[in-house]
């Protein structure tokens, strides 16, 4: 069989299909040109390990195939994450257990049909966004050995880009999760807090840690999330989607930018920015530049101040014994033992103010773009500037769970010694889906390779439909520019695109309405009339319908393509002394044809 290094999911998908009963030496095969002397691993797994997990689910996948999306297709756990039967070691040999259960999510994409094949690196208790803080070895760019992969989550990242997994679990508590991505080519997903469970997580600041997805295109990284989240009762900080946030960002969106940005003296960092801001404006951006001042005074709170005091916290005993501790990594998590519970409610406070600022600021726009990381620094450099440096790295990420605000780190154009430069979009919470889907145009805009594989992108790439929106075909004064427009747009519904009904309705210019409005009804006699689709969130949708006068409601209308969507319907006797303006075949044309005959 040929191997399957450097593939998606879709890809995977295919091979398996192909090799069900062939699944065991597919895997095996794959996992014997892993080296246990590549230090972005710590475990791989044994025969024995794959035909356990196998073994659960072939009778199911015999039965019922497409009950497990992604049965048979490996992935990678930071070894914070437990994986039931596997050492936990968060980078710390002396504080390794045996996990007796999987963390929550790894149980969902095993009951998904994923493998586990193998445990990563990672700084110490994902105390730093380096790659080298850990008594296996710093983990190499995957482009240029000479420079760091980024961390905390640097395994992950690594195995990734070089195309050993098609996916990994990663953490992001202060861009563990973003600026491995930006260094390596990839995708990183930083899901709203409490979107994926955290329990079966080692953790390093409670209230502000994320599980995260590395992905080599946006659309596997989505599609991994939507599969491993949902809220669990059995974390206190799991949350319950609400079904507000828009499904998609428009196709010339307004994204804010700081005013002013630092790249610590690294000028191919800058050009490479430079590089990505031409590119967003020429796939139709406008772009904002805000006051950055509250994003930068609530990063700096996360490393220099009583949130500190989280990490130590997390840590426990074992800041007992600084021998078997990392030495940068006990110097920060030790400070936290400087501060008061009075400080740290102080901390709460401000971290409060900064993000209820920020929120304003990001209010009017679809996202915030910023460098992934502003700079980037070879393994000699942080031996000498170990904490400096990876200061710089968290510019423009520390803030993001603080504020509680969702992020996606995306590969972007190039520096100019050919290390990868990415950027990262952030919205607010449950956001995720709308970022996504921007990210998979900006993919298929730039077309770069895949990771370190130098593999082409060749998957159209789409998400799945989203439980969390409802589908509304507009007809009239709701359409793009029309008075009632704004209904939508001020619920986060978001344009999908213009279609038309199937060929069997009929069209009428209603009477005594104001604004005038359309009625729309099923006739065999009629014709196709062009609509509009928009998203509107499922929250929101009850919202909408109570605004909607008599004699329009909301039914059910089949388009021309035989999908069914909720749509604008009316009562028949508001019909009765209606205009037939069917041959017009939509509400514009008949506006068009009343402001010629007006002029």
């Amino acid at each position: 069989m040929a191997l399957m290094t450097g593939k998606t999911l879709a890809a995977w998908r295919q091979k398996i299909k192909h090799n069900s009963d062939a699944v065991f030496t597919l895997l095996k095969e794959h996992i014997d040109t892993l080296s246990a002397e590549d230090n972005a691993w710590l475990m791989i797994a044994s025969d024995a390990q794959i035909q356990a997990q196998l073994a659960v689910l072939m009778p199911q996948y015999r039965n019922h195939p497409d009950s497990l999306p992604l049965f048979g297709i490996p992935f990678a756990v930071k070894d914070n994450v437990d994986v039931a039967g596997w050492p936990t070691t968060a980078a710390c040999p002396a504080f390794e257990y045996i996990a007796e259960q999987d963390a929550t999510a790894v149980a969902r994409l095993k009951a998904a049909g994923a493998i586990v094949i193998g445990k990563t690196n990672l700084d110490q208790f994902a105390t730093g966004l380096v790659g080298t803080r850990s008594p296996y070895g710093a983990v190499a760019n995957t482009f240029n050995a000479d420079y760091v992969s980024g961390g905390s989550s640097s395994g992950s990242a690594s195995v990734v880009a070089r195309g050993l997994v098609p996916f990994a679990f990663g953490t992001d508590t202060a861009g563990s999760g973003r600026v491995p991505a930006g260094f390596n080519n990839i995708v990183g997903l930083k899901p709203t807090k409490g979107w994926l469970s955290a329990k079966g997580v080692v953790p390093a600041c409670r209230l502000n840690d994320t599980l995260s997805v590395f992905a080599l295109t946006v659309e596997d990284a989505f599609a991994i999330a939507t599969l491993a989240g949902g809220a669990d009762a059995q974390d206190a900080y799991s949350r319950s989607h609400p079904a507000t946030a828009p499904a998609a960002i428009p196709h010339n969106p307004v994204f804010a930018i700081p005013e002013v940005l630092n790249f610590y003296g690294d000028t191919q960092a800058q050009a490479a920015w430079e590089k990505a801001l031409d590119a967003l404006c020429a796939g139709g951006a406008q772009l904002r530049p805000i006051d950055f001042s509250a994003f930068t005074q609530l990063a700096e709170q996360l490393y220099q101040g009583p949130w500190v005091a989280e990490r130590t916290a997390a840590v426990g005993d074992m800041l007992q014994h600084p021998e078997q501790m990392d030495p940068t990594v006990h110097t920060i998590i030790a400070a936290g033992l400087n501060y008061s519970a009075v400080e740290a409610f102080k901390a709460e406070y401000l971290r409060a103010e900064l993000a209820q600022k920020i929120q304003q600021a990001l209010a009017d726009v679809d996202a915030l773009v910023v460098p992934t990381s502003p700079t980037i620094h070879t393994l000699e450099e942080m031996k000498q500037e170990p904490i400096r440096f990876n200061s710089q790295f968290g510019t423009y990420t520390n803030f993001t769970n603080l504020a509680d605000l969702s992020a996606l780190a995306l590969p972007a154009p190039w520096r100019e010694d050919g290390l990868p430069a990415g950027i990262t979009l952030i919205a607010p919470a449950w956001h995720d889906r709308a970022l996504a889907d921007f990210g998979i145009r900006w993919q298929q805009q730039l077309a770069l390779p895949l990771g370190a594989t130098g593999l082409p992108l060749t998957d159209s790439g789409s998400l799945a439909t989203s439980p969390h929106h409802v589908r509304v075909a507009v007809v009239g004064a709701h359409l793009s520019g029309m008075p009632l427009n704004f209904q939508l747009t001020t619920r986060n519904a978001v344009f999908v695109e213009a279609t038309r009904t199937a060929p069997c309705y009929r069209l009428y210019a209603l009477a005594n309405t104001q604004p005038q409005k359309p009625g729309i009804a099923r006739d065999a006699s009629g014709a196709a009339i062009e609509v509009e689709l928009w998203d509107i969130p499922l929250a929101r949708f009850g919202e909408f319908v109570a605004e909607i006068p008599a004699p329009l409601g909301i039914g059910s209308l089949e388009l021309t393509d035989g999908r069914w969507v909720k749509g604008f319907i009316c009562e028949p006797a508001a019909l009765h002394d209606a205009t037939d303006i069917t041959e017009y075949q939509g509400w514009r044309h008949w506006i068009a044809r009343k402001e010629t005959r007006h002029v």
